[in-house]
This record gives C-alpha cells, sequence and structure tokens, in this order.
C-alpha cells in the first residue's frame, strides 16, 4: 500500500484528475518535477506581487514595481529550476521581459493603490469535507467590509468551457479561508493579469459542489494508493511530461501521434519519438 499524502492542494488534485500515473511520479516517488518557462514567468510575477501588495497602499506603483523586480530578480537567477531552463542571454532578456509585462499587466485591470489588502500568500490548512487541505492564498482583500479571495494568473484567459476548473479551485480557498476566519468570503477573483479578472459571487452550493468534487478526488486517491495503481491518462499532454520516458503508455501515445501527424513539434517530450 502506498502511504496517502497528508493533504490535497487545488494543484496536487488537478494533476491527479490529469493523469494518475503523473501523480505518483511527483507526489509519491517524489521526482523532481521541473517547472517550465511559462510556469517560472508566473512564479517571478507572483514574487514581486506580494512584496508590492504588501506595501502600503500609496506605495503600491509601476515603479516600486520595477525597484521590487530588480532586487528580486538576482537570488530569482540562481533558483535551480530557472537554471534549468538553460536560456542564452537573448533569451533571458526575453524571459525578464514577458515576465515584467506580467507584473505590469495588474494595473491594466486594477489599481492596486485602492485595494484594502488583508493578506498576501496565506496558508490554509484545514479539512474540506473529510479532505486534509492545505492552499496558499495569493492575496485577501476586503471590499465593502466583505472579504475577496483573489488569484493571479500569468496565463492566457481560458475559454468559458475551460473557466469551470479554474473557479471551483479559489471557491475551495474561500471554503478554507472560511474555517481558518469564521467568515465566507463574499466573491472569489480570478485576476488574469494583462487581461480582465474574472468575478465570481460565492455561495453555499458553490462551496459544496468544490468540496464534493474534491472529496472524489480524494476517493480517487485513497483507492489507488491502496491499491498500488495509479492508471495513465495518454494524451497530447504526456509530450509536456516531464516522466514521459518512464512511461510506457505515454511513449506510446506520443509515437502514434508523431505517426498522425498530431504531435506539436514544439512538445519537449517530441524528441522522444523523432
Amino acid at each position: 500500500m502506498v502511504e496517502l499524502p497528508p493533504y490535497l492542494s487545488p494543484s496536487s488534485a488537478a494533476v491527479f484528475v490529469g493523469c494518475p500515473r503523473r501523480w505518483r511520479f511527483k507526489y509519491v516517488d517524489r521526482i523532481h518535477d521541473p517547472s517550465g518557462r511559462a510556469a517560472l514567468v508566473g512564479t517571478f510575477a507572483h514574487l514581486v506581487l506580494e512584496h508590492l501588495c504588501g506595501l502600503d497602499a500609496p506605495e503600491r506603483n509601476l515603479d516600486v514595481a520595477k525597484r521590487l523586480a530588480a532586487e528580486a530578480w538576482p537570488e530569482f537567477a540562481t533558483d535551480e529550476d530557472y537554471l534549468e531552463l538553460g536560456l542564452a542571454d537573448d533569451e533571458a532578456r526575453a524571459f525578464r521581459w514577458q515576465a515584467w509585462l506580467a507584473i505590469a499587466g495588474l494595473w491594466d485591470i486594477e489599481d492596486p493603490s485602492t485595494i484594502e489588502v488583508v493578506s498576501t500568500e496565506q496558508r490554509v490548512k484545514t479539512e474540506l469535507g473529510e479532505v486534509p487541505f492545505l492552499g496558499i492564498i495569493d492575496r485577501v482583500d476586503r471590499v465593502d467590509d466583505k472579504l475577496v479571495v483573489s488569484d493571479y494568473k500569468s496565463g492566457t484567459l481560458p475559454g468559458h468551457r475551460w473557466r469551470g476548473e479554474k473557479i471551483q479551485q479559489v471557491m475551495l480557498y474561500g471554503a478554507a479561508l472560511e474555517a481558518a476566519m469564521g467568515e465566507l468570503p463574499d466573491r472569489v477573483r480570478l485576476l488574469y493579469l494583462g487581461q480582465q479578472i474574472l468575478d465570481v459571487h460565492v455561495t453555499e452550493r458553490r462551496v459544496e459542489e468544490a468540496i464534493d468534487e474534491l472529496g472524489t478526488v480524494w476517493n480517487r486517491v485513497q483507492t489507488a494508493c491502496s491499491a498500488e495503481q495509479f492508471e495513465p491518462n495518454p494524451t497530447v499532454l504526456c509530450g509536456w511530461c516531464p516522466f514521459v520516458a518512464s512511461c510506457p503508455e505515454g511513449q506510446a501515445e506520443l509515437a502514434i501521434r508523431a505517426e498522425a501527424g498530431s504531435l506539436p513539434a514544439h512538445a519537449p517530450a517530441a524528441a522522444l519519438v523523432s
């Protein structure tokens, strides 16, 4: 029997739903899962915005954000995941520019100097239903004397059919925040930097649906750990999986897609079948 993890987070639950085999490699076998370029751009933007929104409201401006970014960069540039990207000088400059556009994109959707920030990077650990839960909330605000959960997104705004999962994740943050502070947030917001804000009212029904879905995933995790069976879910995303070299089903999927001409050439794992 594989030992159960001590908790589920929105990200680990999403990995399991996407592919239980990948979940095992990452969370049970603890094989290093390097962050890709897009994820690291988001990590750096989150870091700078965390520091920015920890300042007094009048200090939250673009000039201060530039200073914070410059101060944070030297340490970030020595991080193992960033170094693994192996960026040449021109690529590193493009990375920094992309990260800056994400940071500056906050001002395209809101003025942070007008926000009453309650906390940044708040760690919430609790039980939701019967599921041990851990989450890190990017920002908790207070608007009209009501709590609001704000979650930064540096990626592209998804189409309408793909937004439900993202909204459900921040609903879980809302539920966890209620457990931690005794107050259910009024709204959850997905801040797609430089694009728009998805603003959703929190209701007991929406929270219950999110917790029920988390419970379903937790039950599947328990079953998989008990049976020591973590089935793969081969899709085109195998082309971006860092563990595909250890997954025969993933490699077979890549070979089929390569033969059919449907494997994107820019997929990192495409080299395995070239």
